[in-house]
C-alpha cells in the first residue's frame, strides 16, 4: 500500500498522475482576430472543466487583427488557459513575433523552415501532475509558399519527441485536403493526433485511423462566422467580383469556437476517440 505521508509524494495530483491512463487534449482552430480571442475568453474555461481537458493547444497565426501574432496577443491567449500556440504561413506578418520566437517555449512555428531560422518547430510542454505532450507544427507546400518538404523531415522530429513522451500532436497547416490526408496516413500509428489547419472550414472526417492516430482534415476556426472564413462578407465578395485588391476586415458576428477533443491513452500514445467541438458565444450583440 502506498504511504501518503511519504516525502516522495509532493501532492495528491502527482499521485493521481501515476495511475492516469488517459488524458483529453483540446486543439482549437485558427484564432481570427479579437472575435476569436473573445471565443477563448467566453468559452474555454467551461469547456476545459466540462470535458476534463488536460492540455489546450491553439493555432494563433491569425490572432492579431486577423494576420500574425504579437507578444501581447500571445499573452492574452495564454491567460485564458492555453498551453501552447502553433502558427502557419502568416508567421512573419507582425514584426514583434521575433520576441516570441526567441523567448517563448510554448510558441511553435512550422518546423520545416530552413536550418538557422529563429524559433522552434517542435517541443515538449509539461504541466505538474500530468504526462507531457509533444507538439509539432508543420506547414504544407501545395498551393502555398514552399518550405522544406515536411514528409521528408518529420520522421526525425517524431523520433526525438518520442524519446521524451508517448503523446505527440501535429498541427499540419496546409491548403490542400489531399496533402493533409496523405500526411495523416503517413503518420498513422506514430503520433497521437494530427489536425489540419489553415482553411478555416471544419470538416466532418474526424476519426481514429487504423494505427491509432486521431485525425481531422481541418478543425475550423475561432471567430466571427457571419462572414467568409472570418472576414467581413462584402469586401470579400467585391474582391471576387472585381478582382481588385482591398482590405478584408475581421468579421465579428456569430462568434463561434471550433476545434477537436482527443482522448489519448498515455501509455501507448494511441488516440482512443476524437470528436469535433463547436461552441457559440452566447448573448452576442
Amino acid at each position: 500500500m502506498l504511504d501518503l505521508r511519504s516525502s516522495d509524494v509532493e501532492d495528491v495530483s502527482c499521485l493521481f498522475a501515476i495511475y492516469k491512463l488517459e488524458m483529453n487534449v483540446l486543439f482549437l482552430g485558427d484564432i481570427v482576430g479579437q472575435p476569436g480571442r473573445e471565443c477563448l475568453k467566453s468559452l474555454l474555461s467551461s469547456v476545459v472543466i466540462q470535458e476534463d481537458i488536460s492540455y489546450v493547444v491553439v493555432n494563433g497565426e491569425n490572432s492579431a487583427g486577423g494576420s500574425g501574432i504579437t507578444p501581447g496577443v500571445a499573452d492574452e491567449i495564454f491567460s485564458y488557459g492555453v498551453d501552447a500556440i502553433t502558427m502557419g504561413d502568416h508567421l512573419w506578418k507582425q514584426k514583434d513575433v521575433i520576441h516570441l520566437l526567441n523567448n517563448e517555449k510554448r510558441f511553435f512555428r512550422p518546423f520545416n523552415y530552413p536550418d538557422g531560422t529563429v524559433g522552434q518547430g517542435a517541443g515538449i510542454i509539461k504541466k505538474q501532475g500530468l504526462p507531457s505532450l509533444g507538439v509539432i507544427n508543420a506547414q504544407g507546400r501545395t498551393f502555398m509558399s514552399p518550405l522544406e518538404n515536411p514528409f521528408n523531415l518529420i520522421d526525425g522530429v517524431i523520433e526525438s519527441l518520442k524519446e521524451q513522451t508517448s503523446v505527440v500532436l501535429v498541427d499540419f497547416h496546409a491548403e490542400a485536403t489531399s496533402e493533409k490526408i496523405a500526411m495523416g496516413w503517413y503518420l498513422d500509428g506514430r503520433v497521437s493526433l494530427i489536425v489540419g489547419t489553415h482553411t478555416h472550414v471544419q470538416t466532418s472526417d474526424d476519426r481514429v485511423l487504423p494505427g491509432g492516430t486521431g485525425y481531422i482534415t481541418d478543425v475550423g476556426f475561432c471567430g466571427g462566422h457571419d462572414g467568409v472564413i472570418g472576414r467581413e462578407k462584402a469586401p470579400v465578395i467585391n474582391g471576387f467580383k472585381t478582382l481588385s485588391p482591398s482590405r478584408f476586415p475581421v468579421s465579428s458576428g456569430d462568434n463561434t469556437m471550433h476545434g477537436v477533443i482527443a482522448e489519448i491513452d498515455v501509455q501507448s500514445g494511441h488516440c482512443i476517440s476524437i470528436k469535433r467541438l463547436s461552441r457559440k458565444v452566447e448573448n452576442q450583440k
